[in-house]
């Protein structure tokens, strides 16, 4: 069997735009058109949760309709959900739970293998809560309900700390890491921080970057409102530059959604290599999302010659790129100090001495 990094196509399929964080009504979207036209362009790998209400649900129904399973069986797409985050305030990690969550998502996919699974968010339990959880996966990929394992999260520490972990507890590697947020147009600290390198280290041969936009705050409009409300942390002092980032894009002719998810596939293309590969998922929830998407990426991407509209196998495009490097520099000029804000971090806005009480590890600059 191939290793997953030489089966996942560029760009992945999120399943959270199907959700009720990121969706007013996401049971009136037309899911089984979007992964039609998407499994057609090359996108055939998919990355939900049960997290995602009702992400799993939508999807599953959506993969039985006739006008996929005509064209496509299940060996044609990858199939990736997590386990263990059930609420944004509860978790559970317990071999149990594991194991009752996969099954359920055997169920609602109407499969007899999952392709991922990751533990969900690992940095709101204990490392040894999740090298359980990671354990049990483990026997799971022994019974071929799993075929391969990851961990997923926002702390490029704690995912680092947990791999090599997990590497040390049971002898071999987690086979991938899922990180969001981090590796985009204005927050680059899965590089600057050298995370990439860790998760290699710890013998990770694929990583799935996550959230290319931001959670939406990489396009203009403002951040996506579900059912379930206004759930984005950025604070407000990052939006009101984003906002103005925006603009420029569109007077210069783009759109900063465009650019920002240029700049993510650029980056995992440049940072992968052979036994390594970073791709990139992105969330979309209507046919028009996903055109703008393939579309998008398929002029920094340049496809191979026999599949023209797909991005199956499509590689960097660089005299795109030669484009588009101005636009990201001048995006990057433009946050300022907003540049490689994370949510973990304090706001700039805030002074010194209040910052090194949000966080007594950081010196200040006097």
């Amino acid at each position: 069997m191939s290793h997953l990094y030489s089966q996942l196509p560029p760009l992945i399929l999120g399943g959270a735009g199907w959700s009720y964080q990121c969706h007013p009504a996401p049971d009136a979207l037309p899911v089984a058109d979007v992964i039609r036209q998407a499994f057609d362009f090359g996108v055939r790998a998919i990355d939900t949760s049960p997290y995602y209400e009702p992400s799993e649900q939508l999807l599953g129904k959506a993969l039985q309709d006739a006008s996929i399973t005509k064209h496509y069986t299940r060996s044609d797409y990858i199939l990736m959900t997590k386990v263990g985050r059930i609420k944004s305030d509860q978790f559970d990690y317990s071999p149990a739970w594991v194991r009752q969550s996969v099954s359920r998502s055997l169920q609602r996919f109407n499969t007899d293998y999952l392709d991922v699974v990751f533990c969900h968010d690992v940095e709101f339990v204990t490392e040894d809560d999740a090298l359980g959880a990671i354990g049990e996966l483990l026997k799971l990929v022994d019974e071929r309900k799993v075929r391969n394992v990851g961990i997923s999260g926002y702390r490029i520490d704690v995912l680092s700390r947990v791999a090599q972990s997990a590497r040390e507890r049971y002898g071999r590697p987690v086979d991938v890491i899922q990180n969001w947020g981090q590796m985009n147009l204005q927050n680059g600290r899965l590089e600057v921080e050298k995370g990439l390198k860790a998760f290699e280290n710890a013998g990770v041969k694929t990583v799935l970057n996550a959230s290319p936009l931001n959670i939406g705050l990489l396009r203009a409009g403002g951040v996506p409102v579900g059912k379930l409300g206004d759930f984005h942390p950025a604070p407000e002092g990052l939006r009101s530059v984003c906002r103005d980032v925006a603009e420029y894009m569109t007077s210069q002719g783009e759109s900063l959604a465009a650019v920002a998810l240029r700049y993510a596939l650029w980056r995992a293309e440049a940072t992968s290599h052979d036994q390594f590969r970073v791709c990139t998922i992105t969330g979309i929830s209507t046919t028009a999302d996903l055109a703008e998407n393939v579309n998008t990426s398929l002029t920094i991407l340049k496809p191979a010659e026999k599949s023209p509209m797909s991005v199956a196998g499509a590689t960097l495009n660089h005299s795109q790129l030669d484009h588009d490097r101005a636009l990201f520099d001048k995006a990057r000029e433009m946050l300022g100090d907003w540049s490689d804000y994370s949510f973990t971090s304090p706001d700039p806005g805030w002074s010194p001495e209040l910052k090194r009480i949000i966080n007594p590890s950081e010196k200040s600059d006097s």
